[in-house]
């Protein structure tokens, strides 16, 4: 498995807040099952890279789908081939080594 960081950022709303859009795409992982971690800057998925890619082209264009017209997505993959990555796995490899 693979983790991806997306953001997914509508502009042009009127009102610098962007919560409701956020819980619109947070609410379309929930439905479809993805695993997810939200963030206070992003969030998190688990999945292939063919998926994260999918999911990813699927929620840049959610706000297009609620009236937005111009929405920035920015993208980080962590695709690891020489072990199995999940979500928490790297923030527990940081706390292990705190103690």
């Amino acid at each position: 498995m693979a983790l991806m960081e997306i953001s997914v950022v509508p502009l042009g709303l009127g009102n610098p807040s962007v919560g409701d859009h956020i819980a619109a795409l947070v609410d379309y992982l929930r439905k479809n099952n993805i695993p997810y971690r939200l963030t206070d800057m992003g969030t998190v998925i688990e999945g292939s890279p063919a998926k994260l890619l999918e999911w990813a082209r699927l929620l840049h264009e959610l706000p297009f789908e609620k009236g937005v017209q111009r929405v920035i997505t920015h993208i980080t993959l962590d695709d690891r081939r020489d072990k199995r990555v999940a979500l928490g796995d790297k923030i527990s490899s940081v706390e292990a080594r705190l103690t």
